[in-house]
C-alpha cells in the first residue's frame, strides 16, 4: 500500500491546485522531491534575464510543480482543490509564497520557509535510515 499525500499550492490564502500522490508521500520521499523543486526555483513578479529556474508567481510555481512531477500515467493526479478532502492521505503538503506546511493530515508537524523545509525533510530522511539500521541490528 502507497503513502498517499496531497499537494496544495497557494496563492495567498486561496489553494490554486492540489496534487495528489498515489505513493512515496512521506516527508523523505515527496517532501525531498518538493523541497529540491522549491529550492532550486526563485518565486519572481516578472520575468527578466535571470539564470535560474523562476516561477512568476503562484500560479506559473503550481504549473511547474505538476509539469516536474508528472510524467506519465499513474502516480501523480489533479484534484479539486478543497481542503479538508479525504483521500486517505497520510501527509499533505501546504505551499504558500513564502512557506511550506507540512499536516499528518490532521496535526501540523512542520511550519516553516522553504529552506526549513529542505532541512526537516533531510532530517526525516536521516531517522528513517536510523530507524531502518536499529530494526536491521537491533542497535540503536
Amino acid at each position: 500500500m502507497g503513502t498517499r499525500s496531497l499537494t496544495y499550492v497557494y496563492d495567498e490564502l486561496t489553494p490554486l491546485v492540489c496534487m495528489y500522490r498515489q505513493f512515496d508521500g512521506y516527508p523523505s520521499g515527496h517532501g525531498q522531491d518538493l523541497a529540491k523543486f522549491l529550492n532550486d526555483g526563485m518565486l519572481v513578479n516578472g520575468l527578466g534575464s535571470n539564470d535560474r529556474k523562476v516561477f512568476n508567481g503562484m500560479g506559473c510555481l503550481a504549473a511547474q510543480m505538476v509539469a516536474n512531477f508528472k510524467d506519465g500515467p499513474g502516480g501523480f493526479y489533479l484534484h479539486e482543490p478543497v481542503l479538508n478532502r479525504d483521500d486517505w492521505q497520510e501527509y499533505e503538503y501546504h505551499v504558500f509564497e513564502t512557506k511550506v506546511v507540512v499536516r499528518d493530515p490532521k496535526d501540523v508537524i512542520f511550519d516553516g520557509t522553504w529552506k526549513e523545509f529542505s532541512d526537516f525533510c533531510l532530517k526525516a530522511d536521516q531517522l528513517v535510515a536510523k530507524l531502518a539500521n536499529v530494526c536491521y541490528t537491533g542497535v540503536y
